[in-house]
């Protein structure tokens, strides 16, 4: 068994610098980008203004046991549980949250999505300087837009563990037309089933270029199965986005638990409940279907959209989807299907409102069978527009890679060998992304929100291949701040680039 799917070269390819793709890939394990700045010290402290409420937390990232239905597993998380501990606030709080290593390794904090100060972006190497085991670091910071986001590390392939947790910013001023709520975070498994996120990358960068990985064994998860040969197109599996991830997961979970042993959430025939999907997985998109139900979906990466019925939605990693549902009476799987995927299962929760038998592990909601709502093509409320402006400057960024050597870039380079993009405060800045592979790449942008060319603002995007956007931000944040792939193998492999502000 290994954990790699096997695959030929993909087009758009580094060229000369694909050669050296590895060197990003080798610089940035453990603690730091390969250009990084610091040492940095401890971050300025900042005060809140009167009046301002303050959220305070202490988060300890600590080696820990997961069950998966009987097998344990040892992972790291933060406190006893995955995912870790919800933190929650209301817009325009002040948050105070405490990061305790105890882990054996440098750590940090991402608060993934939040419009925050640079020094609490959790960056080692560009915002901060990695937190050592034993240390602790301060994050202090206000968070401005209501919306369902997450935070996880941003060193090495870590989220690839259990190092992520739900963070809800409320609206004081949202009427709450729901019953209740519930937090989804979904996830792909495999640490700790015989290997980990750092072997798993290593072995991807080892045995790219040989072809295939026969002869290997003795990996939990890991899958010799796979065909060798060119990247496949779109499939009914893959539905729009071709070759949709390169890791064999043997687990996939809703709050932190698999299909044998169901998440299960409970509330009555006709009440309307308000789903907040967080997509934490390394290397896996999801289709998200509840049996027996259409979903209104109210809110994209935070900010509200025009509601949107659908049987099913996909969503990226990194993305945040929330949707209205009003309740049949019965029992229904809650179901979100690995894309392109066909081992390892899927993950799946159950929602129970009387009574009736529990589905199986494998249970296939019709809602799958239909159309599937692409999460870009939602379109934004007036409310939730950026400004309409004509934009000071333009720039290109184009997702380039391969899996053969396996080496991922932006504009043509790896991190660290390629240039970063740059704009001005107050410029609104034309972003002209391109995805020049056949693999679907989630783009994500740190400190910033963008909008794509229909006004739906977000921060992570799916790229399906060859897919090409012009997104705009409002260069509203100082700085020097992360865009890069949320796989995070391809990211940790060279796709990123850096955003600077400049005088």
């Amino acid at each position: 068994m290994n954990t790699i799917t096997r695959r030929g070269l993909l087009i758009g390819g580094l060229g000369a610098a694909g050669t050296v793709g590895l060197g990003a890939y080798a610089a940035t394990q453990g603690s730091s980008p390969s250009t990084p700045r610091g040492p940095f010290g401890a971050p300025t402290p900042v005060s809140p203004d009167r009046g301002q409420a303050v959220v305070t937390k202490t988060l300890t990232a600590k080696p820990i046991t997961l069950d998966l239905a009987g097998r344990t597993v040892s992972t790291w998380g933060y406190g006893d549980a995955v995912p870790g501990p919800l933190l929650r606030a209301n817009a325009g709080d002040f948050l105070r949250v405490t990061l305790d290593n105890q882990l054996p390794d440098e750590t940090t904090i991402h608060w993934h999505g939040i419009r925050l100060r640079n020094q609490a972006d959790g960056v080692p190497g560009m915002t901060q300087d990695p937190v050592k085991p034993d240390a602790s670091y301060v994050y202090e910071f206000t968070a401005p837009d209501p919306g369902t986001y997450f935070f996880h590390p941003h060193v090495g392939v870590q989220l690839d563990r259990g190092l992520y947790a739900p963070l809800i910013i409320d609206d004081p001023n949202e009427p709450g037309d729901y019953d209740t709520e519930w937090v989804l975070v979904l996830d792909d498994w495999i640490d700790g089933t015989g290997t980990t996120p750092e072997q798993v990358l290593d072995e991807l960068v080892a045995n790219s270029g040989s072809g295939g990985m026969d002869g290997m064994d003795g990996m939990d998860g890991m899958d010799h199965g796979e065909m060798g040969g060119m990247s496949r197109g779109a499939t009914d599996e893959a539905g729009p986005w071709g070759d949709a991830g390169d890791v064999i997961y043997p687990y996939f979970l809703i709050n932190g638990r698999p299909p044998a042993d169901l998440e299960t959430l409970t509330a009555k025939p006709g009440q309307k409940v308000r789903l907040r999907f967080i997509n934490a997985a390394s290397d896996t998109i999801f289709a998200v279907a509840l049996g027996g139900h259409r979903m209104t979906i109210t809110h994209s990466d935070g900010f509200p959209v025009q509601p949107t019925e659908t049987d099913a939605f996909y969503i990226g990693m990194g993305e945040r989807y929330d949707a209205i549902v009003t309740l049949g009476d019965g029992a229904f799987p809650l179901v979100a299907k690995p894309v392109g995927k066909t081992s390892g299962g899927q993950a799946m929760a159950l929602i129970r409102t009387g009574s009736g038998s529990t589905p199986g592990e494998g249970a296939n909601p019709r809602e799958l069978s239909g159309k599937v709502l692409i999460g870009s093509d939602l379109r934004p409320t007036q409310a939730a527009k950026l400004p309409s402006r004509t934009a000071d400057a333009t720039t290109r960024l184009t997702l380039t890679g391969s899996m053969q050597p396996y080496a991922w870039g932006m504009n043509g380079a790896p991190f660290g060998e390629n240039e970063p993009l740059t704009v001005q405060a107050g410029q609104r800045l034309r972003i002209n992304a391109t995805n020049m592979t056949m693999m679907t790449h989630p783009l994500h942008v740190h400190g910033h929100t963008f909008a794509l060319p229909s006004g739906l603002r977000k921060d992570t995007v799916l790229m399906a291949p060859m897919q090409s956007f012009a997104i705009d931000l409002d260069a509203d944040n100082t700085g020097d701040w992360m865009i890069h792939c949320h796989n995070i193998y391809h990211a940790e492999a060279g796709m990123m680039i850096a955003l600077k502000y400049t005088a």
